[in-house]
């Protein structure tokens, strides 16, 4: 049988039907043509896709059970590896990771993992009525902190060993930046809550509204019994550009943007804690968040959402996909551009306190590609007499975040670099005995799937360090 050159596509809502709701955008894969995607599979010996993966998911093993209709088989496949498949299927970018491996993809499209892994996860949710059973205790306690995907990660792989682990989470709800960061239209939150759900069943107890740092400290969590703790607190401290008028009202860090959407429900009509009323936007950066953020404003009512990134379309960090969707939808891209200012006016009730200006504008410089950064992109380079200014109500800035300094302040002796990630080896140990951490605590903002595998790691590390 002929292989077909190229992927089965899914279908999606129409752009200007999702640019004004947030329900999830692509639909995903019928049975029939998951079925038919994982015909293209090779089924290669050496399963380099494996190797892309940073789970290691077998995946060849839970596409050949796609082949012959066993969904369920599928599902179990995945989750000897991932704690967290219906989260990979949607978020993952496996275009530079297991899809960027894959054997097929010399020739023609690489096979379609993630929508395979997405289909698979939701057939499981909408057919499987049967919870995992809780595996027999070993006898062992382990704190995780945090309950993102690093954190989720590892307390799941060790309630899989028979360990006790208890995950605590600053916020109310469990998910870490699954729930906070990611918008309901690419992540619905009833799914994070039923990944969550088959950890509870696994015998992970998560204890909500406890600040590590603040409400208990990681030596008190060795006080109350815990042979190990994981820190998994991500990197929730937003970074600012330092410009003229970033105090003003109307200017927001991503990470307070999309919380505030996701997390506090200022999408409905009638939100406790609104965000924007309608006018133009304009949203500083070009990664995943930058996306997230743009396609949020729209939806939220925005009346143009501009994308604002100093450097052009080659270099844009973030996935194609989500790119194509935010172009789809009518985002502008204002690319090759950098803020200089926000321009704002003074409230006439108070006009010496400039922290109640609000945003008018935000001005930028045209910019020109030089010679390569130590990364190997072409840096940036003003162009002399180029400023402009975008007329904008409100500004969003979405450069990056650093971890939380929190933790580190109140843990003795716990070791971080300059960019305040903590330092740890190659099993995820840091600086002090019997703590582990990974994910975005450790190496800064980075992706779902890269923090999955830390705590996978650090989860290996902790069962070995308990079981010498």
């Amino acid at each position: 049988m002929a292989i077909e050159p190229k992927k089965h596509e899914m279908s999606t809502q129409l752009p200007e039907v999702r640019a004004h709701n947030f329900d999830e955008v692509a639909l995903g894969y019928t049975r029939e043509i998951a079925m038919a995607e994982a015909q293209r599979c090779l089924n290669c010996k050496n399963q380099p896709c494996v190797n892309g993966c940073p789970v290691n998911v077998h995946i060849p093993d839970f596409i050949s059970k796609i082949k012959v209709g066993d969904f369920e088989g599928a599902y179990k496949e995945i989750s000897k590896s991932s704690s967290l498949p219906a989260v990979c299927g949607r978020v993952c970018p496996q275009e530079t990771q297991c899809e960027s491996k894959c054997t097929l993809g010399v020739k023609f499209e690489p096979v379609g993992i993630g929508r395979l892994e997405r289909f698979v996860a939701d057939w499981h949710n909408a057919h499987s009525e049967r919870a995992p059973e809780m595996p027999k205790s070993n006898g062992h306690k382990v704190a995780v902190v945090g309950s993102g995907p690093s954190g989720l990660t590892c307390a799941g792989d060790l309630a899989k060993k028979g360990y006790r682990v208890t995950v605590y989470e600053a916020l109310h709800t469990a998910g870490g930046v699954l729930v906070y960061g990611i918008p309901e239209f690419r992540l619905p939150k009833s799914i994070v809550a039923k990944e969550v759900d088959t950890l509870r069943a696994l015998g992970v107890d998560i204890e909500p509204n406890v600040v590590i740092g603040k409400t208990l400290t990681v030596d008190e969590l060795f006080d109350m019994g815990y042979e190990a703790v994981f820190i998994g607190s991500g990197a929730g401290l937003p970074n600012f550009m330092g410009i003229p008028g970033e105090s003003l009202k109307g200017v927001y860090s991503a990470n307070e943007f999309l919380t505030r959407s996701n997390l506090m429900k200022a999408y409905r009509s009638d939100p406790e804690t609104p965000i924007m009323k309608g006018g133009n936007v304009a949203v500083v950066g070009g990664g995943n968040v930058a996306m997230d953020a743009a396609r949020t404003a729209l939806r939220l009512g925005a009346d143009k959402v501009y994308i604002v990134y100093r450097r052009s379309m080659e270099e844009l960090p973030a996935r194609k996909e989500e790119v194509e969707h935010a172009m789809e939808e009518g985002i502008d891209f204002q690319l090759l551009c950098n803020p200089v200012e926000i321009i704002g006016y003074e409230n006439s009730e108070n006009k010496r306190d400039p922290k109640n200006g609000f945003v008018t504008g935000i001005k930028c410089i045209r910019m020109e590609l030089g010679e390569p950064d130590e990364k190997g992109r072409r840096r940036p380079v003003p162009v002399n007499g180029s400023e402009f200014v975008l007329d904008v109500d409100t500004v969003i800035i979405s450069i990056g975040t650093s971890p939380n300094p929190l933790i580190k302040s109140t843990t003795e002796g716990l070791e971080v670099n300059s960019r305040g990630g903590i330092i740890v080896n190659e099993d995820g140990l840091t600086s002090r005995d019997a703590v582990y951490a990974g994910g975005d605590a450790v190496t800064g903002a980075a992706t779902v799937i890269s923090a999955m595998g830390a705590g996978k790691t650090a989860a290996k590390a902790i069962d070995a360090y308990l079981n010498k």
